[in-house]
């Protein structure tokens, strides 16, 4: 729990007893769980809003990344058919 053993969890208890008391205690307790359910529940509707954006962002990469070796595949074609051609008998030889 955030890094915290059973020790130093149970000194923060006895100190935050001593602070507030036993009668405002389980007030600041519920409080406490208030705001955690509702940190979680705004970190779950960010995800659920940003999620679909990441998806759509990571589609585009790849698609731009299909594109790119599709083009390298064709200059390395490109390449390799000039080469060839500039080696054939009867071609000028470059050099």
């Amino acid at each position: 729990m955030f890094g915290l053993g059973a020790m130093e969890v149970l000194i923060i208890l006895v100190i935050a007893f001593m602070l507030f008391g036993p009668k405002e205690l389980p007030e600041i307790g519920k409080q406490i769980g208030k705001a955690v359910k509702g940190f979680k529940e705004t970190t779950e509707d960010l995800r659920q809003s940003v999620e679909p954006e990441i998806n759509m962002i990571t589609q585009e990469f790849k698609s731009v990344e299909q594109d790119l070796e599709s083009s390298i595949k064709e200059a390395e074609e490109e390449i390799k058919g000039a080469t060839e051609q500039a080696t054939e008998p009867g071609g000028s030889k470059m050099g």
